[in-house]
């Protein structure tokens, strides 16, 4: 019996919460408003919506279809995995996508999807969803399309003709890992579609002897997703693949996703716990290596087993392992430092380095502009405040710390 619409949009979008998808940062400014056509990528951009687990869902956000001829360990939509399964048409995506924006829903598509009969068929109704939202229907939201790495060079560079940002996921951390649990996915394979791409980018980047003016390709970059905690790879090694996808394709983003067991008495996957922490921890490491100056070693070698310290953020638990350089004065220290102050953001520093040409800061100035006092007070000095032994305290770590629960035996 076919399934409605509606019931397949519930098993597609419900199969979808596991591709991290992300809002409209980085894309090209378009509005309907002065050129005409449906949607815009200014102002909010993207109409954002939360899932039960905390993911942001911002988009329509659906698979094509959910049957798949691989059967990767990890995937709940594996050929060997016992789901209800169902399948849209590209002009069926291509009508939800329209009559989610009339009706003020969204702002934008993330689709994704199983492979089915081969890459390249795939791949291609993909790219017909885009090409048709774009061309046909004169659709200037925000696209994100999750590519196929298999497929064709050329259709994979069509796609980034129409969608804002596209995706090509590297699966586990490491090749063994891949080997192991997704043996029909080749690593190098995956490697080599995410280098064509970044080369494409690059070129379309470059401005014509005869348009004297970028073209437009995939605006928004290109990022990945790592599924984390089903191989048994330590943090270490995690932020560190990152860090080199990072320098060898210059990913908008790399995406952590919480391995979460499937229940399955024929295979035996390692499961670190609780995933959902640990995937929070990698996006904080992340954003340090990326924007505070800090290498993958420093967040990770000071902690045990190359794993992130679950229970304080990774910047706090360098500083604790780095008190010799603390604490900081703040009217003097140079912005390097001022980034690892626990509670420090990149606006902070920048509001700290400003206000400082023209007085001495005190505590009472950080308060205002919305630092939590008790977590930088070990590690800075102020106008008129020292933390004395505060700093040296053998029972620091236990300030930062969450309090212990009473567990409860029902």
């Amino acid at each position: 019996m076919k399934k409605s619409l509606q019931e397949r949009l519930a098993i597609l979008s419900d199969a979808a919460k596991y591709d991290a998808s992300c809002a409209s940062s980085g894309t090209t400014r378009r509005n309907s408003a002065a050129s005409g056509g449906l949607g815009s990528t200014e102002g909010s951009g993207i109409c954002h919506a939360y899932a039960p687990d905390g993911r942001c869902i911002s988009l329509l956000k659906i698979l094509l279809t959910n049957f798949c001829i691989y059967d990767c360990a990890y995937c709940i939509n594996r050929s060997s995995s016992n789901v209800e399964r169902a399948r849209f048409t590209p002009d069926e995506v291509i009508w939800l996508t329209l009559e989610f924006y009339r009706r003020n829903y969204i702002e934008g598509l993330f689709l994704s999807s199983g492979i089915i009969r081969s890459s390249d068929d795939t791949m291609e109704q993909m790219v017909k969803v885009a090409r048709e939202l774009r061309t046909t229907h004169n659709f200037r939201g925000y696209i994100h399309l999750k590519t196929i790495p298999e497929a064709s060079q050329r259709l994979i560079e069509e796609a980034g003709l129409y969608a804002d940002r596209l995706s090509i996921n590297i699966e586990l951390p490491t090749d063994s890992g891949i080997s192991a649990y997704a043996p029909q996915k080749q690593p190098e394979g995956i490697r080599r579609s995410m280098g064509d791409l970044r080369l494409k980018m690059e070129e379309m980047a470059e401005p014509t002897l005869r348009t004297r003016k970028r073209r437009t390709f995939a605006p928004a970059g290109q990022s990945t997703q790592m599924i984390v905690g089903a191989d048994g790879a330590d943090d270490a090694t995690i932020l560190g693949t990152s860090a080199r996808l990072y320098g060898s394709y210059r990913l908008k983003r790399v995406y952590y996703s919480a391995f979460s067991p499937i229940p399955d008495a024929s295979r035996s996957l390692p499961l670190v716990k609780p995933p959902l922490m640990r995937e929070h921890r990698l996006y904080q490491a992340d954003w340090l290596y990326r924007f505070y100056g800090f290498d993958i070693g420093e967040i990770t070698g000071g902690q045990a087993g190359g794993m992130l310290d679950l229970d304080i953020d990774p910047k706090l638990a360098w500083a604790l392992v780095n008190r010799g350089r603390f604490p900081i004065d703040i009217n003097r220290a140079e912005r390097e430092m001022l980034l690892r102050v626990p509670g420090f953001g990149t606006k902070t520093v920048a509001s700290i380095l400003s206000a400082r040409r023209f007085r001495r800061l005190r505590l009472e100035d950080l308060k205002r502009l919305g630092v939590s006092l008790r977590k930088v007070q070990p590690f800075i000095v102020a106008d008129g405040y020292t933390p004395a032994v505060l700093t040296d305290r053998a029972d620091l770590r236990a300030r930062f710390a969450p309090a212990p629960e009473q567990l409860s035996l029902l």
